[in-house]
């Protein structure tokens, strides 16, 4: 996907919308709904990358997991928002991928930080939900979407 990016050292990025549903009673986006955007947005990026997560599953019998995260909240996003969600591969090592995601408000004027995200995700076994190697061909895919 070619978009102009909010970030522009980013591998990818995805426009999403606030909707009612993604806020809180303040009428912001309710803080932990950021995992979900992000969640979405590597999807995206997988996908954009040639890599089905279901795919992966009947083929090889793995999955990604999150092992970890940690998110900083810069700016309040409300309603009707258009938000740009950033997806840079920090790391990749033989099982698992650490990503840092940007969300940016856009749409009027420069556009605004207002969450950045620290999401470490691990290849683990269908059977028994424990680390192992990225599949050579996904690693390949991976390697060949990150941005030199």
């Amino acid at each position: 996907m070619s978009l102009p990016l909010s970030d522009p050292h980013a591998d990818f990025s995805w426009r999403i919308r606030v909707y009612y549903e993604d806020t809180d009673a303040g009428g912001v986006v309710f803080y932990a709904n950021y995992l979900k955007f992000f969640e979405r947005a590597r999807t995206e990026w997988l996908r954009a990358a040639g890599i089905g997560q279901h795919a992966l599953e009947q083929s090889d019998g793995a999955i990604f997991i999150v092992k970890s995260t940690s998110i900083d909240y810069h700016a309040p996003a409300k309603l009707d928002d258009e938000l740009q969600l950033t997806v840079v591969v920090e790391r990749l090592g033989r099982a698992g991928v650490d990503f840092v995601q940007q969300a940016w408000r856009i749409g009027d004027g420069e556009p605004v930080l207002m969450c950045t995200g620290r999401i470490t995700v691990v290849c683990v076994g269908t059977d028994t939900f424990r680390p192992r190697g990225i599949p050579r061909q996904v690693l390949e895919n991976i390697k060949a979407a990150v941005k030199a």
